[in-house]
């Protein structure tokens, strides 16, 4: 293709910007508006103000941003933003996934991205390692799996992380608290109750949890640990641990199951697990039966009546018996919240469980209250749940 050619398109063309890009590259020179001019007359092309600024914006987007998905990032309303093709690029809103008008000119666009993302977060994404799970720097989590293990385009997961917390207002607001459920909530954090929410991928597990925290008294030091750090609790004293992947040579790797142990030394009122996934339940499980109230964090699951076997095969990987994980669940934990999103992509709170032990010595749940668009409704567990509530820590509670 001619230069001629090249420069007699729109200012925006691909061909256009991949001069601007060659340019750039080979001087070393940022994309801002005075060196985007210079490139384009290096081209012989003078650009109004206007076209120069848009080419600076698109390439700096490129460059340094996020592309193409830019726009639906910085949309508040949006939490997910998903690519399995070029043209095929989806949103969820807290509605369902929506599929936009956005696309990238090709797989490698999409693969070109994933990658420049991995490395902005200090992941590695290549052939050799076709998979990425990461934390960018504004807190946005990044899944990327590059093909072939990715049928034909590159997959893009991005998991937004708001600045601040919901309000339990907010969350009443949107239909994930039922009228009058907030003053449940608010009475199992003044009585101190150890609780796991549970819950399918994208039901709102973290959103609800942070949302909690924020219910914890002023004076209270809270300690979260977590795989990715997505919780962000609106409390003023939080101190925050993350894991860390080995790298290239296999060393530094951190786990749950430490941050775990050193959260245990760092004198918490409130220990969080960000997501019970691995060994880490052990600790977790001994550190609420030796004097951590109020302990909490959240767990994948079916249903609220599933958290016991999720937790009993959690437990035997790391190597603690049946009998022994039953007994410290039944003595560790008193409530299970369950989310769920329902065909219209609403995330709502489907039911609030107890626990207690059947005459074998497992630990079960028991039903105390159930989602209703009005109020939840009393179910037979809510005796129990009303007792642990009226404990003396609650005396606010009728």
């Amino acid at each position: 293709m001619s230069t001629a050619h090249r420069l007699d398109r729109p200012p925006g063309s691909g061909a256009l910007l991949d001069g601007v890009r060659q340019w750039l590259a080979e001087s070393g020179a940022e994309p801002t508006p005075a060196h985007v001019a210079q490139a384009l007359r290096e081209q012989g092309r003078v650009l109004g103000d206007a076209e120069v600024l848009g080419a600076a914006e698109q390439l700096r987007s490129e460059l340094v941003g996020s592309g193409p998905l830019e726009q639906l990032l910085a949309d508040p309303s949006v939490t997910d933003v998903l690519v399995s093709a070029p043209d095929r690029v989806w949103v969820d809103r807290g509605g369902g996934l929506e599929l936009t008008a956005v696309a990238f000119p090709d797989a490698a666009a999409v693969r070109r991205l994933a990658q420049r993302l991995a490395a902005v977060a200090g992941r590695r994404l290549d052939d050799a390692r076709p998979w990425a799970d990461a934390r960018l720097p504004d807190g946005t989590r990044l899944h990327a799996v590059l093909p072939p293990v990715a049928v034909g385009c590159t997959c893009l997961s991005l998991r937004v992380v708001r600045p601040r917390a919901f309000t339990l207002d907010e969350l009443m607001a949107a239909g994930t608290v039922p009228p009058g459920g907030d003053k449940v909530l608010r009475e199992l954090l003044r009585a101190r109750l150890s609780f796991l929410i549970s819950g399918g991928t994208g039901s709102g597990k973290t959103t609800l949890l942070s949302a909690l925290l924020g219910l914890v008294g002023p004076g209270e030091r809270i300690v979260l640990a977590e795989d990715s750090a997505e919780l962000r609790p609106d409390h003023p004293h939080v101190v925050r641990l993350e894991t860390r992947p080995a790298n290239q040579e296999g060393a530094g790797l951190v786990t749950l199951e430490d941050l775990v142990r050193q959260a245990l030394r760092m004198r918490p009122d409130r220990l969080v697990v960000g997501e019970v996934r691995g060994p880490e339940v052990v600790h977790l499980l001994a550190a609420l039966n030796t004097g951590h109230e109020g302990g909490c964090g959240t767990v994948h699951a079916n249903a609220a009546a599933d958290v016991p076997a999720r937790l009993e095969a959690l437990g035997t990987a790391a190597g603690l018996d049946r009998a022994a994980l039953h007994s410290q669940l039944a003595a560790a934990l008193s409530v299970v919240l369950h989310l769920v999103r329902d065909p219209a992509g609403r995330r709502r709170i489907a039911e609030v469980h107890v626990l207690e032990r059947d005459p074998s010595g497992l630990v079960r749940t028991v039903p105390a209250l159930r989602w209703q668009a009005d109020a939840f409704v009393y179910e037979r567990g809510w005796e129990r749940l009303r007792e642990l509530l009226r404990s003396e820590r609650s005396e606010s509670w009728v």
